[in-house]
């Protein structure tokens, strides 16, 4: 594996961005990895590796690079009632339009460097990001083929880019891995969504996983779910094979 941390001009400033593929067999496919509210850590970094591991050139980048934060391991720490409020101020200053500029960017490092493929890509987005996955695949519709969001917040909103809307303009195939139990992402939510994508003939599965709970994939939580997340593995190596190869 050749892993690499590099700083990526952005209209923002630079993103810190991880980078991870097979040291053979180049070029590969990108995947961009859109990470959750508690930022970049080795957690992320290992499902990047993952990913990489199997024949992907993965893009892994922080996205509070703006607040001056990347790993939150490495702010004062605070109580736990506070350090959450940080976090939700740091997931609040985030917005669709910033983290497509920030794609675009991203997109535009890959396609300098040989070891990533400049056809067909795909992206991935946990809890805050899913809707990010989503509306980076309706921005570059001739390049994301796949994006999967993995309980992915804010997906059904009244704004004209709620991701519900972006699938819409997406030539990708979507997959949405959705928890039983997700306070973040409430069963009325999955279902609006659901019925819109059938409505719109959007290619896309609404996955609902039973009986577990918001950020069951992420091995570090109290919440993890072995099975479960073994299922969402399987789900997105399928997606990228599909449409990737």
């Amino acid at each position: 594996m050749i892993e690499q941390t590099v700083e990526i001009a952005t209209k923002g400033g630079a993103t810190t961005t991880f980078i991870a593929h097979p040291e053979r067999g180049g070029p590969f496919p990108i995947i961009l990895f859109f990470m959750d509210a508690p930022a970049i850590r080795e957690e992320l970094r290992d499902m990047a590796r993952r990913i990489a591991a199997v024949g992907y050139y993965v893009m892994l980048p922080n996205l509070y690079y703006r607040s001056g934060v990347m790993e939150m391991k490495d702010l004062p720490p605070l109580p736990e009632a506070e350090a959450r409020a940080r976090m939700f101020e740091f997931m609040g200053s985030l917005t669709i339009p910033l983290v497509m500029d920030d794609a675009d960017a991203l997109l535009d490092f890959a396609d300098r460097d040989p070891a990533a493929s400049p056809g067909a890509a795909g992206a991935i987005g946990y809890c805050m990001s899913g809707q990010y996955a989503i509306n980076v695949a309706a921005r570059h519709p001739e390049r994301i083929r796949c994006a999967a969001s993995l309980y992915g917040v804010q997906l059904v909103t009244d704004a004209p880019d709620s991701p519900h809307l972006a699938a819409q303009k997406t030539r990708a195939e979507l997959y949405f891995a959705c928890a039983e139990h997700d306070a973040w992402a409430p069963l009325e939510m999955v279902e609006a969504l659901d019925a819109s994508l059938k409505a719109d003939g959007v290619n896309a599965e609404v996955e609902l996983y039973p009986a577990v709970h918001h950020g069951f994939a992420f091995p570090q939580r109290p919440v993890y779910d072995k099975p479960a997340a073994e299922r969402h593995w399987e789900r997105l190596f399928a997606l990228f094979a599909r449409n990737l190869s």
